[in-house]
Parts: structure tokens; C-alpha cells; sequence
């Protein structure tokens, strides 16, 4: 795969990404990085942080090791922007092990709201200030195809991500007028770090034949960069609500 960069394209721009140390967060922030922008990695592994600030010996990003289900290190990220945030890239997120809801447990539901959603909320929730005040801002969330069918995941993460379809849109419905445009993504398979297995047999009884036939090549992380970095510029000025398949084909299946 061959990537464009726009060189400048986000000069002057403080940015925040989530899940920044690893996967499309990690892909996300390199070509943020790479096309002139300021960004906020937000991360809760230290060790990954620390070799992404390695890897690319810039004062442009800002690592910040934190837990953003906690609503102090939510305000530690905010804070690291100095009062501007330009945009909102929220990529963090964890699996179920594909549990259907007559075998989830209360732990594996909480966190997987906890990360995927919830978080996702106190953060947008923090920035939005911000960017009304400056008339201005884009917000990009991490969606998935488990967020536009139910057979591509267990029922915690198909709810969280079916509720970043909601949040999204109603953000964008009362937003956007104020200047900040709020979009989301649907990945398919992507290749990161993240580790899906299958703890019922249930799911893989059921679920397994749906993702062996219709579930396209996993995308590389870059691949997602790109579409969330185009969301979040001005090259998108009139996008706004809008939920986008980024899924190979699959989501036409």
C-alpha cells in the first residue's frame, strides 16, 4: 500500500489521539506527526509510548501515559493540549472474546463499555468547550463493522460500537452548527495488536462461518490513518455525521 502524505496540512493544530501507542492509534499519530501537526498521544501503555516518542524525536507530540476510563487522566490528556484542541481522534478500544449475551459476564461488559464508549463521551465531552469557543474543530470516532451488523463480534463490542454510531451522530446533530464537525469510521479486520479470541463455543459455532466467508483481507493500520486523518481535515469541511465504512468491501457483503 502506498500512502500520500500532505506536508503541512495540519501546521499550527494541536491534536489529540487515543490508543496512540499502538495499532491505528500509533498509525494516526505518525502521519498527524508527518503532515505538520501537535499531538496529544494518549496511551495506557508507558513502554509503547516511550518508543513512539523514539521513533519519531519530535517536540510536536506529547505523550501522556493514562487510563482515559478515569476521569482525572481524561483531564491530564485535555490539559497537556494547553487550552487549543484542533482535533479528536478517539481510537482506543478492546475486545469481548465474542461472547453472546447469555455467556457474557459483568466484568467483560463494564470494561468493554468503559473503553470503548464511555471514555469516548468524557473526552468528547472535555474538548467540546474548546472548540466552540474557537468556532472550529473535528472530532473522528472509531466505529466498526461490528457497529453496522450483529455478526461480527460479541454483544458487548457490537453494542458499544452500534452506541459510537449514536454518539456520533447526535454529537454531530448539535455540533456542527457550532463549527465542529463529528464523523465516525467502521474498520473491518485490521491488523494491530489487539487479540481476538473466541471464549464461547457457542460464537464460534455461529459467528465463525460469517467471518470466515464474508470478512475481507485485514486492512493495515495505515490504511485507517488515512481516512481518520482526511476526516480530520479541512479536506472534509463539509462532512459532518457521517458514519464511513473503511472495511475493504465488506460492509456491501
Amino acid at each position: 500500500m502506498t500512502t500520500t502524505l500532505t506536508p503541512e496540512r495540519f501546521a499550527g493544530r494541536t491534536l489529540i489521539v487515543t490508543g496512540a501507542g499502538s495499532g491505528i492509534g500509533r498509525a494516526t499519530t505518525v502521519r498527524l506527526i508527518a503532515e505538520g501537526g501537535r499531538v496529544i498521544a494518549a496511551d495506557v501503555s508507558e513502554p509503547r509510548l516511550q518508543d513512539l516518542s523514539r521513533e519519531l524525536a519530535t517536540d510536536r507530540l506529547v505523550a501522556v501515559v493514562g487510563d482515559i476510563t478515569l476521569a482525572d487522566d481524561v483531564e491530564r490528556v485535555v490539559s497537556a493540549a494547553a487550552g487549543r484542541v484542533d482535533g479528536l481522534a478517539n481510537i482506543a478500544g478492546i475486545m469481548d472474546d465474542f461472547l453472546p449475551l447469555a455467556e457474557v459476564d459483568d466484568a467483560t461488559w463494564e470494561r468493554v463499555m468503559d473503553v470503548n464508549l464511555t471514555s469516548m463521551m468524557r473526552l468528547t465531552r472535555a474538548v467540546l468547550p474548546l472548540m466552540i469557543t474557537a468556532g472550529r474543530g473535528s472530532i473522528v470516532n472509531i466505529s466498526s463493522e461490528a457497529g453496522l451488523r450483529g455478526s461480527a463480534a460479541g454483544v458487548a463490542y457490537t453494542t458499544s460500537k452500534h452506541a459510537v454510531v449514536g454518539l456520533t451522530r447526535s454529537t454531530a446533530f448539535y455540533y456542527t452548527p457550532k463549527g465542529v464537525r463529528v464523523n465516525a469510521i467502521a474498520p473491518g479486520g485490521v491488523k494491530t495488536n489487539i487479540v481476538a479470541t473466541f471464549r464461547s463455543p457457542w460464537a464460534t459455532e455461529r459467528l465463525g462461518p460469517f467471518l470466515q466467508v464474508n470478512v475481507p483481507p485485514s486492512a493495515q493500520a495505515d490504511e485507517l490513518a488515512a481516512a481518520i486523518t482526511w476526516l480530520l481535515s479541512d479536506d472534509a469541511s463539509n462532512v459532518s455525521g457521517a458514519i464511513i465504512p473503511v472495511d475493504g468491501g465488506w460492509a456491501a457483503v
